[in-house]
């Protein structure tokens, strides 16, 4: 088939745009999730670094807008000075104990991520009393499932919070395998898009 009968058939333009698409994004999550993998402190130190880039560059902004503003009340630009220090004294300070902020940072997304598990556990429980079929878990087929997931919830949210380290390298472990799995499948997805 010539270029010239596959240019005229409708969609295919689409079809190539989607299929390019998804080839980049599934290298690109191929090679995060290998440098995760292979580089898991230095990738970890990496997002750090970029947010506390992240924090300079804002707390600059809000730095410039509490004083160059016109028409801001005394406290609004007393508040945006403020919070312009406190991102600038956060940046710099990540950037100048990188391990030490790489470390807090995991401790604190872990963290939470075990309270928001441990509270969807309660959560589910408590929808069991709600005897409305549209609130999952409500009706008496799913109860049974739904205090399971309660209890699995509650008990990975529990160890999360008690080992907020070890949680958060098996976390970025998974996080790196699931980047490069999905990454291949990407590519044979966009390899099975006809022409």
């Amino acid at each position: 088939m010539s270029s010239e009968t596959q240019s005229a058939r409708p969609g295919f333009a689409v079809r190539q745009g989607l299929r390019t698409a998804i080839l980049i994004s599934s290298i690109v999550a191929i090679v995060f999730g290998l440098v995760m993998l292979i580089w898991p402190i230095k990738s970890a130190f990496a997002v750090t670094i970029l947010i506390a880039i992240y924090a300079i560059a804002a707390g600059l902004l809000q730095l410039a807008s509490g004083i160059t503003s016109k028409g801001l009340t005394g406290w609004t630009r007393a508040g945006l000075i403020l919070l312009g220090i406190l991102f600038l004294a956060s940046g710099v300070v990540a950037f100048f104990n990188l391990g030490a902020s790489t470390l807090l940072l995991a401790v604190m997304v872990t963290t939470f991520i075990g309270i928001s598990w441990i509270f969807e556990g309660v959560v589910s429980l408590t929808s069991l009393r709600i005897g409305s079929p549209a609130v999952p878990g409500s009706d008496r087929a799913h109860k049974g499932w739904t205090i399971f997931f309660a209890i699995v919830s509650i008990l990975a949210g529990a160890f999360v919070i008690f080992s907020p380290v070890l949680s958060a390298v098996w976390m970025w472990l998974f996080l790196g395998v699931s980047l490069v799995v999905t990454g291949i499948i990407g590519i044979f997805r966009a390899a099975s898009l006809d022409n």
